[in-house]
């Protein structure tokens, strides 16, 4: 029996090691960006999972191709850490989590108070803005942190000056990902799918669900559109597809910026 507890103790332990070894080796002073190519890809599918079961409850049942998707977005941001930019937005990375840093408790709040998961709350805006609010409308008129397009706004009861006021966007951004998550609350991914809509719209996921998912990929929805974004429209494969990715990426380096060499708390901390 003595034997038994022994054997049970040193299998947990080994363990133990094993997953902090894999998920970084940031105990050791190691930075992702000095890790090899299997740590690298092992940090991100740790992270990623770990964050899926933050945002939604249950465990995420993401492809290798998914994970990957992540980790090539995590690459692209980590390599603006330490890099010099005039401009707000693609600017040094520790600059935007400085920024994300003053956000927080703000983003934070508004999403709880619609019971939505808060780190949606917390990376929606940096994936749409760096968490700069945008004044100038782009190309489709969208403006603020949360970039609404102004026919959306309303819908949401924002006025043209409310699109400017972070607290009032923040608000109709998370009854937005309510709306969403109702929406697709059959999907084991529906937060996942819920921040998809926020960029592409509730139809057009609806309608990308109905051609592409079937029982062999039910399970992860997101991964299968993101499989098959050759099979949608030209605006899919050269935006959305990218979208729930970069969020994940995002959330993984605001989440764990000393793994990546920036001394701050996690943005969530805040």
């Amino acid at each position: 029996m003595k034997l038994q507890k022994i054997l049970i103790l040193v299998l947990a332990l080994s363990a133990y090691l094993t997953i902090n070894a894999r998920a970084g080796r940031t105990q050791s002073g190691q930075t992702y960006q000095q890790m090899n190519a299997s740590e690298r890809s092992d940090f991100v599918a740790i992270r990623a999972q770990s964050l899926g079961k933050q945002i939604s409850g249950s465990d995420y049942e993401f492809t290798p191709a998914f994970l990957a998707d992540i980790q090539r977005q995590v690459d692209r941001y980590a390599k603006r850490i330490g890099t010099n930019h005039e401009t707000p937005v693609n600017s040094d990375l520790r600059e935007v989590l400085a920024r994300g840093k003053s956000q927080a408790p703000t983003l934070i709040a508004a999403f709880k108070a619609r019971n939505v998961p808060p780190l949606i709350g917390l990376y929606l805006p940096w994936i749409e803005s760096e968490y700069v609010n945008i004044q100038t409308p782009n190309s489709t008129g969208s403006v603020g942190m949360f970039q609404f397009l102004p026919q959306t706004g309303k819908r949401y009861g924002l006025s043209a000056d409310d699109l400017l006021n972070v607290d009032k966007s923040a608000d109709a951004a998370a009854r937005y990902i309510s709306d969403s998550l109702v929406k697709f609350k059959d999907d084991p991914m529906k937060e996942a799918l819920a921040l998809l809509a926020y960029n592409r719209g509730g139809k057009k996921v609806a309608i990308d669900l109905k051609a592409l998912i079937n029982d062999s990929n039910r399970q992860c929805s997101i991964c299968a559109l993101t499989a098959d974004s050759e099979k949608l429209d030209a605006t899919f494969q050269n935006e959305n597809v990218y979208y729930v990715p970069r969020f994940f990426a995002a959330a993984i380096i605001g989440e764990n910026p000393q793994a990546f060499g920036v001394q701050s708390r996690p943005l969530s901390s805040y």
